[in-house]
């Protein structure tokens, strides 16, 4: 399994997805700032592992700030890593958990607190990989043997701390015995799937095809597809889904034909504070990531560009939405809010 990201003593130490599938390089951040940059530059993507990689950049911070100034530079180091991406909540979780616990060692020794923070981000990628992997066991359950998934964008490990949402899924009926081929989409304009999905399932052995995005509709009525999985970025109270652009498109193709539609990804990717995916921002990323490919022009110099990173795909077109605490199911306002109270419930009964 690839090593997404990781902490050293000599900083942040993350693969740069930019470069994949061709060079595996890994970047090495020093400063909170440059694991900002990474998170804003795509280097490292995926609301899992931007979540992460927010963690870590806290702590490093916080290993460098003054001692005297802690609180003010503290908020400063939170409010550079939240400015970088505004659709991942993940991003925002993380770096809320990590405020929550400098709070609570405020007037500990500084030592104390840099070592409890550097513990917490690490924390957070362990748990990141075992919600990942209790995602993937109850994906599985709803393959089939000899079922074709077509998934768009990377919910891989490379999106996570590792073993991937969307890619956990097939992970795991793959390790259960199951023959599962997998359609990825390209996912234009940054090319996730074809670079990144198809890089870490070919490593993987899985029978993986690759198509252009304006090709998933007619596989889908071609009944080839036995299902879509597709990870996530923000999910809304009622079941809305952000997720990479495109993802609505095929979600309605999915409708259309009959296939089933899953959602994989953590409870940290719910936002039930926000009542429909309409309230959900979305960002919006430069045109040159449209007008060229791999720094190669595709369109006149004078076009205008649109380039939102994420649509939001209405709980309507959703069939199940899969979590590390189980399979949500419509009515989502319901099952959604139920697996969020359990979480809370446990979480409760272990500070007794």
């Amino acid at each position: 399994m690839v090593e997404t990201i990781e902490w050293t003593t000599d900083g942040v130490v993350m693969i740069d997805q930019r470069l994949l599938p061709h060079q595996v390089r890994y970047l090495r951040c020093r400063d909170y700032r440059e694991v900002a940059e990474a998170i804003r530059t795509m280097a490292i993507r995926g609301a899992p592992a931007i979540g992460v990689a927010a963690a870590m950049g806290v702590a490093l911070g916080v290993l460098r700030a003054d001692p005297a100034r802690l609180d003010a530079e503290l908020a400063e180091i939170c409010g550079t890593l939240a400015a970088t991406r505004p659709t991942a909540v993940n991003l925002f979780w993380a770096i809320e958990r990590m405020k929550r616990l400098y709070k609570s060692l405020r007037g500990r020794p500084i030592e104390e607190i840099r070592s409890r923070l550097v513990e917490e981000a690490q924390l957070m990628k362990e748990e990141d990989i075992a919600v990942n992997r209790a995602i993937g066991e109850h994906g599985a359950r709803l393959l089939a043997d000899g079922t074709t998934v077509l998934t768009h964008c990377n919910a891989g490990a490379l999106a996570t701390a590792g073993f991937g949402t969307a890619l956990g899924v097939i992970r795991a009926a793959v390790a259960q015995g199951k023959r599962i081929e997998v359609f990825a989409d390209e996912t234009r304009p940054f090319l996730q799937g074809a670079r990144l999905t198809a890089w870490e399932l070919v490593r993987d052995g899985i029978p993986t095809t690759v198509i252009t995005d304006n090709m998933a509709g007619h596989f889908l009525r071609s009944g080839r597809i036995g299902c879509v999985i597709v990870g996530a970025d923000r999910i809304a109270a009622n079941g809305d889904v952000a997720n990479k652009i495109g993802t609505y498109t095929l979600a309605v193709l999915a409708k259309e034909n009959q296939v089933p539609f899953y959602v994989a990804a953590p409870i940290s990717t719910l936002d039930l504070s926000l009542a429909s995916g309409d309230d959900i921002p979305i960002e919006q990323r430069p045109g040159d990531e449209v007008t060229r490919i791999a720094g190669v022009p595709v369109t006149p110099e004078e076009v205008a560009v649109a380039n939102p990173a994420f649509d939001v795909t209405p709980h309507r077109y959703v069939t199940a939405i899969i979590t590390e605490r189980g399979i949500a199911w419509p009515p989502f306002a319901e099952s959604l809010q139920a697996l969020a109270s359990a979480g809370e419930q446990r979480l409760t009964e272990r500070r007794r």
